[in-house]
């Protein structure tokens, strides 16, 4: 795709699994009865916006809906066919994989409008299904194919949170508690930010299969049906995924706060030891008139005896209390 086209791809489907490669010149001339097609666009060009607007036929109040920022996966029935918005994970090098890209699908019986700013490696599947012969046959076929690829592109991600928190889970009470609060940070906030789009990208699948248009077969609202499934599943892992990083952080807390009161409690044991002997040091300290021992070689050494005998003492005492 070049910057000055905006067109990612198009095709004109051969209702036998592949298609062919169509440009500009061959969308503007393109009627229903020359077949199904298929025109994704770069949701933020300046192109797709014109052609759109000028050109396409869709609905202006539709074509706003295409391009409008940061919405949520919704559906509205629209003139025969539907307006689809789905989220998928970011899967591009570097990219953080809950930063969810949106892909918006205008379809009827005839033309399936695709939009997307960031590249989803669902759709090049569904790319390279056509290229090898056994992609999508019709419209239907292409609303499946790019649900269920979404969906599926989600699975190894939401594995990847199951199996970090199980690793916190098991270092819990070994690792050190700021790598851990961390880390445990971090996949709260990835299991937040998926489920933030795939909750309503749920309902919105689930309600796929019960639309009443035309161009939707009984197999593909089944296949649609399992895709609800899977996307359910996925919801309902994410939040069992939160509740057990809730436990991992019960648990840490847990921890923290008994290290903290060992730690308060001997400190609380020394001081208690401490008190008398300070007690009587600072009563042999002050300067005045009348101290005993003042003109006497052993009088330290005697203190220092006394001192001893009364921090042993103590020690016997709290012990005999079982207070240490």
């Amino acid at each position: 795709m070049s910057k000055e086209t905006n067109l990612i791809c198009a095709y004109l489907l051969d209702g036998e699994g592949g298609g062919r490669s169509l440009g500009w010149p061959e969308i503007r001339a393109w009627k229903p009865e020359d077949g199904v097609l298929w025109v994704h666009l770069d949701r933020k060009g300046a192109k797709t916006r014109k052609w759109l607007e000028e050109q396409s036929g869709v609905d202006p109040i539709v074509g706003r809906a295409l391009l409008e920022e940061g919405v949520r996966p919704r559906i509205l029935p629209v003139a025969g066919g539907l307006l689809v918005v789905l989220r998928g994970v970011n899967l591009n090098p570097g990219a953080d994989p809950t930063d969810m890209v949106g892909l918006r699908l205008l379809i009827d019986a005839q033309r399936v409008i695709s939009l997307r700013h960031i590249r989803l490696m669902a759709i090049n599947d569904v790319r390279e299904a056509l290229e090898r012969g056994d992609g999508p046959k019709n419209p239907g076929d292409l609303l499946v194919a790019a649900a269920g690829g979404l969906v599926e592109r989600m699975g190894p991600v939401i594995a990847d949170i199951d199996d970090e928190i199980d690793t916190l889970e098991e270092q819990v009470l070994t690792s050190h508690s700021t790598e851990l609060r961390s880390a445990l940070a971090e996949v709260r906030h990835k299991a937040i930010a998926l489920r933030r789009y795939l909750a309503p990208q749920r309902d919105v699948v689930s309600r796929l299969p019960t639309e009443r248009v035309t161009w939707l077969d009984d197999m593909q609202r089944a296949l649609l049906r399992e895709v609800a499934e899977r996307t359910v599943r996925y919801v309902e892992d994410l939040d069992s995924g939160r509740e057990r990083a809730q436990v991992v952080q019960d648990e840490l807390n847990n921890r923290l706060a008994d290290q903290m009161n060992r730690t308060m409690y001997l400190l609380t044991v020394v001081a208690a030891i401490l008190l008398p002997p300070g007690l009587l040091t600072g009563l042999l300290g002050i300067n005045v008139g009348g101290m005993p021992g003042v003109d006497s070689p052993w009088a330290f050494a005697v203190v220092a005896m006394v001192i001893v005998a009364i921090a042993v003492l103590e020690i016997v005492l709290l012990r005999r209390l079982r207070w240490i």
